[in-house]
């Protein structure tokens, strides 16, 4: 089983497209509305086994401090409002579409940051503090973001906003971490990382897979009825991905060596979407089933634009130093 479903979590450039179709041609062929009653299982189940692998302690060493800066920067201080311009220009009167264009801006990083980084030989340790930090501050931020930025548009209730990014995020996080020292204890640190750490991201996938779908079935009849919407969606989140990927690349490959520019990248071009898309869904009501469209459709993007740039990473920033004997 756990070869199975790491083979699926490998190949999510298939998976994902391929459950976004199941959930529409279901939600055309059938009542798509009960299946909004497994969006709580299916958050926890995508969140939880993510924080059983972070290395919250990481966050405490030194030695990049240059990077985690500019990271952050980049993550809060320019993609954001990113998000928010292309929202305004593409979806001046679908306020759910753009709220879901800012959500996918907000949540910095992913388990997916440290595993790209890693492909494409950066500096790993950067991209574990990268992705801890980017994680609780995007977790603490959103509800401030969407408020300040859409609050006139869409309506905000912070608290139950805030509330949501507890359940999903934080109660998660503290349950990962316990589970983590337990399993640690038991079996020790090499143990732990060889044995169960890897099997915890395929049970994640699981739950990004059934969101995916609950999102895609919950439209599917609104889409089929304007099948141009999904274009008018792409072109903007097509635009936000090549912004965030240039500005990053540039700031990189100017001011950082090769493996903490490389870690930078992934540190701000990979968002949490699957944190994005279960506050869509948890905190904005029926309509957030539009902000979870754009989330879902998001992953597409991330996923093959990351592959690619692990290509380019050698054209880019020059070959990795060899690895010493």
């Amino acid at each position: 089983m756990w070869s199975f479903l790491s083979s699926i979590n490998k190949n999510l450039v298939i998976a994902i497209p391929l459950l976004m179709a199941a959930g529409f041609c279901y939600g055309l062929v059938t009542d798509a509305g009960w299946v909004k009653s497994l969006i709580v299982p299916f958050t926890f189940l995508m969140v939880y086994p993510m924080m059983v692998t972070l290395r919250i302690k990481k966050v405490l060493e030194g030695g990049d401090g240059r990077a985690q800066l500019l990271t952050q920067l980049i993550n809060f201080a320019v993609i954001p409002f990113a998000a928010f311009g292309l929202g305004k220009i593409f979806f001046p009167e679908s306020h759910f579409m753009a709220l879901g264009l800012l959500l996918a801006s907000l949540v910095p990083t992913s388990g997916m940051t440290i595993s790209w980084t890693g492909f494409a030989k950066g500096n790993l340790e950067a991209a574990v503090k990268m992705t801890v930090i980017g994680l609780i501050l995007g977790s603490l931020a959103t509800p401030f973001y969407v408020q300040w930025l859409l609050g006139t548009q869409v309506t905000v209730d912070t608290a139950a906003v805030m509330t949501q990014i507890a359940f999903i995020v934080f109660l998660p996080m503290a349950a990962g971490f316990a589970t983590q020292q337990a399993l640690v204890a038991k079996v020790g640190q090499k143990g732990f990382q060889d044995i169960w750490a890897p099997r915890f991201p395929a049970l994640s996938t699981i739950g990004v897979l059934g969101i995916v779908f609950i999102a895609i079935a919950v439209k599917a009849r609104a889409v089929a009825e304007q099948p141009q919407q999904l274009i008018g969606i792409f072109v903007p989140l097509l635009l936000l991905y090549l912004f965030n990927y240039s500005l990053s690349t540039i700031t990189g490959k100017s001011l950082l060596p090769r493996g903490d520019a490389i870690a930078l990248v992934y540190g701000t071009v990979m968002r949490n979407l699957s944190i994005a898309l279960a506050i869509a869904m948890n905190a904005f009501g029926p309509r957030g089933s539009e902000a979870a469209l754009v989330i879902a459709l998001a992953y597409i993007i991330q996923v093959q634009s990351a592959a690619w740039y692990v290509k380019l990473t050698d054209r880019i920033f020059g070959p990795a130093a060899p690895a010493k004997p």
